[in-house]
């Protein structure tokens, strides 16, 4: 834009640099909490230098150009406000410019070569600051989740620690009473209640042990079986049969009972247990409370859903569920669906939630080679 016109146009415009900055700052938006506030009006003398360095046609405006997008990028990460601000500000002071320019005594003819070079730099100042600003920002996100998956490894491998050492204590006499508990049935086989006692002793005895399934796979863990999952889903039911009642909730089931599966048949029964107790708590506030459980052979895979009526998950939560500390509920550990996911993939499966307003459903697939052909 060197020339005459470029010259004439650069001189008013450092005459009239206050009268410009002032109409551009009355203009402007500004949130009053931005850390940068001051700086804001810094900024925009400084873009005026680069509109009169194009005007006189110096060479280094650019790189001047891309410092400024580059600093002003970094402030609006930094102040952590909406970028829609500084766009909106850039294009006040593009009309603040445009409205001053006509007023030097210039032909209009020789004015639109001025205006299409001011509207291409704030356009590219514009480009260069948003793109740098969104680097950031997903720079940023990186850095966060990054964070934050490191926090929930730290977490767990401190839940992990404090199960096993829990466990580990608490195992140690519960046995020691359980098995006196046994030598009392032996001998006095018709003693009242002895047998809700040992069974609620050996229930408590598998609920322990689970803990150390958030870091690890128990000592005493029997090795892979073949078990059959409809005796497992009975065997759940059964043992949560009294929270059943007392929720008035109905479990209907339809099940292969000829559906063979390998691995660890107590781990299978606490994905069983954790899914249907989250269903029984999601349902509390429902008239009717129905809980289908379905398990059926699929291309040599072995599909097992668990349904029930109640609401609706929310869809932000959908894509979370599995993860540790992540819950629905307001007094959840966010352990319990995590585990699941953690036993279900440790047998090469996989495990998803649907949910919409009539149904929330956890699909599980056990791949073909963890399941028996019955062919």
């Amino acid at each position: 834009m060197a020339g005459i016109v470029g010259e004439r146009i650069a001189d008013y415009l450092e005459g009239h640099r206050n009268e410009l900055l002032n109409t551009w700052m009355s203009r402007a938006i500004a949130n009053q909490e931005d850390p940068y506030l001051e700086v804001i009006k810094t900024n925009g003398s400084m873009m005026i230098d680069v509109i009169i360095d194009s005007a006189r046609g110096k060479a280094t405006h650019m790189a001047a150009l891309q410092e400024l997008a580059s600093k002003v990028s970094y402030e609006r990460v930094q102040a952590n406000v909406n970028i829609s601000e500084f766009v909106y500000n850039v294009a006040v002071g593009r009309t603040a410019l445009f409205s001053h320019i006509p007023k030097i005594d210039i032909p209009i003819q020789d004015l639109y070569p001025v205006f299409e070079g001011f509207n291409t730099l704030f356009d590219q100042f514009l480009y260069s600051a948003v793109h740098n600003y969104t680097d950031l920002k997903d720079q940023q996100l990186v850095e966060q989740s990054m964070f934050i998956e490191q926090l929930h490894e730290d977490k767990l491998t401190i839940l992990g620690q404090m199960s096993s050492s829990f466990v580990h204590e608490f195992r140690n006499p519960l046995t020691s009473v359980i098995g006196f508990v046994h030598l009392l049935r032996e001998k006095y086989p018709s003693l009242e209640y002895i047998d809700v006692l040992a069974k609620e002793l050996d229930e408590l005895k598998f609920r322990v042990t689970q803990f150390l399934l958030i870091s690890k796979r128990g000592g005493d863990e029997p090795e892979k079986q073949w078990f059959r999952l409809g005796e497992i889903v009975h065997e759940t039911l059964n043992f949560l049969y009294p929270v059943i009642v007392n929720s008035n909730v109905q479990v209907t089931s339809d099940l292969d009972e000829s559906g063979t599966l390998f691995g660890y048949r107590s781990e299978f029964r606490q994905v069983l247990i954790n899914i249907i107790m989250n269903s029984i708590d999601a349902l509390a506030a429902c008239s009717e409370k129905v809980i289908c459980i379905q398990g059926y052979a699929d291309n040599g895979h072995f599909i097992v859903d668990i349904s029930n009526n109640g609401p609706a998950i929310p869809p932000n939560m959908i894509s979370t569920i599995f993860e540790p500390f992540v819950s629905t509920k307001k007094l959840g550990t966010g352990i319990g669906l995590y585990l699941c996911r953690k036993i279900i993939t440790g047998h090469g499966g996989t495990i998803e939630c649907h949910s919409d307003e009539q149904k929330t459903t956890f699909h599980i697939v056990i791949p073909r080679k963890y399941v028996k052909s019955t062919t």
